[in-house]
């Protein structure tokens, strides 16, 4: 399980935005950030930190990503060849954990990787627990038969503020989806502007 799972929150009131696009997001109600400095006014931001909340923002919401972790997937995207942004987006979005965020097997990115992690998903019908697993187009991941009832896929399964994307499959009633396609940025359903353009400057420094 994520070590901020229970600070997620957070993350949206440091960014200041709701970046997954929830109803119950404190940024709805407060702009400013956590903590009892949070109401002071901010001065603008040098290009660092601009590049810098960039990179925080996307780390933060596939769930808070270890620092190690996202430079691995940001150095794999750098090697490969094409548009470096993009293949960083494309990366990010074939995690396993992302996939069931994204067929609505569950209702936020942190309880996706948990999840994962307790052997509630299978791909390709063998079971997974690592939720950075990268998928390749064609994979198809599915709950577990025992797992599917549980309250959590129910509520998931439910939710009306966010829609599966078209690069993923998803039939609820098997509760088995396929990752059709590595997406690219203007492909995925963020809910605030990510820039991942800045995130390879920061790196790049």
């Amino acid at each position: 399980m994520s070590k901020r799972a229970s600070s997620k929150y957070k993350i949206d009131r440091r960014m200041g935005e709701n970046i997954w696009g929830r109803p119950k997001s404190p940024v709805n109600r407060r702009e400013y950030g956590p903590g009892q400095h949070g109401q002071r006014r901010k001065g603008k931001l040098s290009d660092f930190g601009v590049q810098l909340k960039a990179k925080q923002k996307l780390k933060g919401y596939y769930g808070d990503i270890s620092e190690k972790q996202f430079r691995a997937t940001y150095d794999e995207a750098a090697r490969r060849k094409g548009d470096t942004p993009e293949n960083l987006i494309g990366l990010l979005e074939s995690r396993l954990d992302a996939i069931v965020y994204r067929a609505k097997f569950v209702p936020t990115i942190f309880a996706a990787r948990q999840f994962v992690n307790h052997g509630h998903v299978k791909v390709n019908g063998v079971r997974v627990n690592i939720g950075s697993y990268r998928c390749k187009a064609g994979d198809v991941i599915e709950v577990k038969d025992k797992s599917k009832q549980l309250a959590i896929v129910l509520e998931a399964v439910s939710l009306a503020e966010r829609d599966v994307p078209d690069y993923v499959e998803a039939d609820h009633s098997k509760m088995k989806a396929t990752f059709i396609r590595v997406p690219t940025l203007a492909d995925v359903p963020y809910a605030v502007v990510m820039e991942p353009h800045l995130v390879i400057e920061f790196y790049s420094r």
